[in-house]
């Protein structure tokens, strides 16, 4: 019998889903990208197509998603300690980007228009369980 892939996640970029391939491939598991060349090649349509697409044999899939789900995906501070919510204290903290004050809008608008990048983005940690935003400063 032939053995198909399964989709077993997906990424916004194709960079996340080369570290995670590796690391599946060093356990012996057969990884399959989709889209990763589409998306390096235009990085702004990853939403529009889904992403990439970690895929893996069928018959490895459950292996699979247990190394996926054993990989810590939260903030570390600069010691690799897990940062905690100053609300909450839960450790279900993500970082994320933001075009909130006018500096951000600014050099975002001026991106746009000249077509240049990186844009300028502020930087703030949120808690998955109580949503609170916060500085690490």
């Amino acid at each position: 019998m032939k053995d198909t892939f399964k989709t077993i996640a997906k990424f916004q970029y194709s960079s996340e889903a080369q570290i995670i391939k590796g690391r599946l491939e060093a356990d012996g598991i057969e990884v399959f990208l989709s889209d990763n060349l589409t998306i390096d090649t235009d990085p702004l349509i990853s939403n529009a197509i889904g992403g990439v697409k970690l895929k893996v044999l069928s018959s490895q899939s459950e292996e699979a998603i247990e190394i996926l789900n054993s990989i810590n995906k939260y903030s570390l501070d600069d010691e690799g300690n897990s940062i905690t919510c100053p609300s909450c204290k839960s450790d279900k903290i993500e970082l994320f980007s933001t075009i909130k004050d006018t500096k951000s809008l600014i050099w975002f608008v001026f991106g746009v228009l000249f077509s240049s990048l990186p844009f300028y983005t502020r930087h703030k940690y949120r808690c998955e369980s109580c949503q609170t935003e916060f500085d690490l400063k």
